[in-house]
């Protein structure tokens, strides 16, 4: 099976990566920061961070027909994990609000900085997507 990049048109337009590789049924979703699609980082704290890059992940996942419960693991890098600790029941908020209620196997991971030096949060994951569901794109 040869990869298939998933790129929707709603995140910005990559450069040297793809935001998602398929593979069979299953999708490699490539870290998501907080850039919106006029690539800035979103301003107002971890929270709204993790919003739009939790969100950009699954803008991939459904553009290759998954759905949130179709996630089978989440990794998040962080570069201040106190901080995204202090707010962890807002982001559990968030989470619920996108994703319902699945939990996939996750970590998070602290890091000094990522490739947008005003991120504070990068997501990346894994999700395997039912052939009936899967869309090629």
């Amino acid at each position: 099976m040869l990869p298939i990049p998933v790129n929707p048109d709603a995140l910005p337009a990559p450069s040297g990566y793809s935001h998602g590789t398929l593979v069979g049924n299953t999708l490699y979703l490539g870290g998501q920061t907080a850039l919106d699609r006029d690539m800035r980082i979103v301003e107002g704290g971890i929270v709204e961070q993790f919003r739009q890059a939790f969100g950009n992940v699954l803008t991939t996942l459904r553009a290759a027909g998954g759905r949130p419960e179709d996630l089978v693991n989440i990794t998040i890098y962080l570069t201040d994990i106190p901080d995204y600790q202090a707010h962890g029941k807002e982001i559990g908020r968030v989470w619920r609000e996108l994703a319902g209620p699945v939990y996939p196997a996750m970590a998070g991971i602290g890091c000094t900085a990522l490739w947008q030096p005003e991120a504070l949060i990068e997501i990346l994951g894994v999700a395997v997507i039912p052939e009936e569901r899967l869309v090629r794109p």
